[in-house]
């Protein structure tokens, strides 16, 4: 009888440590690696709510939900979480693509184009290209055929403080930092007003090149129309057979033998898609 009694008991004290377990058997792994024991409640789109073995179980805990990568459920079941800033499904129904033009660009000598694409929350890699004398050429003294070219990579500014379930008005918006190289290959005939008395012009044929870092600011409104603004300042290198002092090379300025810094800036409108 009393062999009995202890087996009974021992199968009580199993039965509820089984149920226990299962009970708090639910993790949340955290992204800092750490790992929380519990049985959850609720998944709500900021906040997760659980419960902990120990405490009372009126008493329920809550952590923000950008805080955990995974929940694993104790049936084995696993939910993936990502994080409101960054999770690109949490962007999925606005427009990554930009078509640009550079709007003051004809007014010196060159019209330019641009694409910017997103690659991430974040993230997003532009593409210019500029064809040179499709412009006004009087303003800048210079009679010019050629091309210019530039790749960014661009880093969209988090904000400067978090708030819970906080993420970018639009994948595209926002102030940026952009490393960016440019090329500039162009024939020109130049009559500036140094050589006007005797009639002399130079001609010549320039390949030029710079690395620029710009910082700037986009703006996206209504998911269809954006303005861009950006300075940028860098080194330039490459060749001219003709006035080795020329520094104005459509995609940038500067960078002759003397003075090799160079300098952009301006302001691009354009339509998502």
């Amino acid at each position: 009888m009393k062999n009995k009694l202890l087996f009974t008991a021992f199968l009580l004290l199993l039965s509820t440590m089984i149920f226990a377990q299962g009970k708090f058997g639910d993790r949340l792994i955290q992204r800092n690696g750490k790992v929380i024991v519990c049985q959850v409640r609720e998944i709500g789109d900021d906040e997760i709510k659980y419960v902990m073995e120990g405490y009372r179980d009126d008493l329920v805990f809550g952590i923000d939900k950008n805080k955990v990568a995974t929940i694993v459920f104790a049936d084995g079941r696993q939910i993936e979480l990502s994080d409101s800033m960054y999770g690109a499904e949490n962007y999925a129904e606005q427009n990554k693509n930009a078509f640009k033009f550079y709007f003051f660009s004809p007014l010196f000598g060159a019209t330019t184009f641009g694409y910017e694409r997103s690659l991430s929350p974040g993230r997003s890699i532009e593409f210019s290209l500029g064809i040179i004398g499709l412009g006004n050429e009087k303003a800048i003294m210079k009679e010019s055929d050629g091309f210019h070219f530039n790749i960014g990579y661009k880093f969209i500014k988090d904000p400067d403080f978090y708030l819970k379930g906080m993420r970018y008005a639009h994948i595209l918006k926002g102030s940026y930092f952009k490393p960016e190289l440019a090329f500039s290959s162009y024939s020109y005939t130049d009559k500036d007003f140094f050589y006007y008395n005797n009639e002399t012009a130079f001609k010549g044929d320039v390949l030029m090149g710079a690395f620029i870092l710009n910082v700037g600011k986009q703006w996206v409104y209504s998911d269809r129309f954006l303005i861009d603004w950006f300075v940028g300042a860098g080194y330039g290198f490459g060749s001219s057979s003709g006035d080795s002092y020329n520094s104005y090379h459509y995609g940038f300025s500067g960078g002759n033998k003397n003075f090799p810094m160079v300098f952009k800036g301006g302001i691009k409108i354009g339509l998502l898609f």
